[in-house]
């Protein structure tokens, strides 16, 4: 019984891994873009999300103009709008984790997708990926955000700009909005000056602290508008 469900598993991330099947449902598929109608419809979708930093709202009654939350209307952020139309719930937590820590080719090829057909209104003149600090890219291998905005740079034909992370941070998963922000202050350089218009790029939005940081440090640059573009974002449950 042991050795059939690791036949099993073994059996799943094979057929995920190759072109042709759906990635969640791993039906047969003739689409381009990795996944059936069917399943893409059912994704976790972030669809009353605040406009700000697509922080998931309580309220689902509010016009959509009015879809800011709380924290953006008495703590306005240094960006101006986030795209973020997934919750990070599974399958998306799945994929992501698949991407991050296996470093699949597959899984990352899939999350561009997702992101492209979700695309910002205004894309903004150049990408800057979230950077990561030297000694934990090289432990991982890779920087995400920056495999991300290389692979969307080259799709949409946008330039990829770096920032520099300055310090190794303290694992950020176990703190809140405010600890977050407070261990993120300084902690990112941007060399300027930058186009009037920078997109952020990261995998997974949780509280906005990080894309803070980084959009301070843009404007600091020379940047005039900010905009903050990833995969999915937290939910409300999940984030403080």
């Amino acid at each position: 019984m042991h050795l059939m469900h690791w036949m099993g598993k073994a059996s799943h991330w094979f057929r995920r891994g190759l072109p042709g099947y759906c990635a969640f449902c791993l039906a047969a598929d003739q689409s381009d873009r990795g996944w059936c109608n069917e399943c893409y419809q059912m994704l976790p979708w972030n669809t009353e999300g605040c406009l700000q930093c697509k922080e998931p709202l309580k309220d689902r009654r509010l016009p959509y103009i009015q879809r800011i939350c709380g924290h953006c209307l008495t703590n306005p952020p240094a960006f101006k709008a986030t795209t973020a139309e997934l919750l990070y719930q599974d399958p998306i937590i799945e994929l992501i984790h698949d991407f991050k820590f296996n470093f699949s080719p597959r899984a990352g090829t899939l999350l561009v997708e997702l992101m492209l057909a979700n695309a910002p209104i205004a894309l903004g003149d150049v990408l800057l990926p979230v950077p990561m600090f030297r000694s934990r890219a090289r432990a991982r291998g890779f920087n995400q955000a920056h495999w991300l905005a290389n692979q969307l740079g080259q799709r949409l034909n946008l330039p990829v700009i770096n920032a520099v992370c300055t310090r190794r941070l303290p694992s950020q998963r176990s703190l809140n909005r405010r600890q977050r922000e407070e261990n993120l202050l300084g902690a990112f350089q941007v060399q300027g000056p930058l186009p009037d218009h920078v997109t952020i790029v990261d995998d997974v939005v949780t509280t906005g602290a990080t894309g803070q940081a980084l959009a301070v440090a843009a404007l600091s640059a020379g940047a005039k508008q900010i905009g903050i573009w990833a995969v999915a974002r937290t939910p409300l449950d999940k984030s403080c």
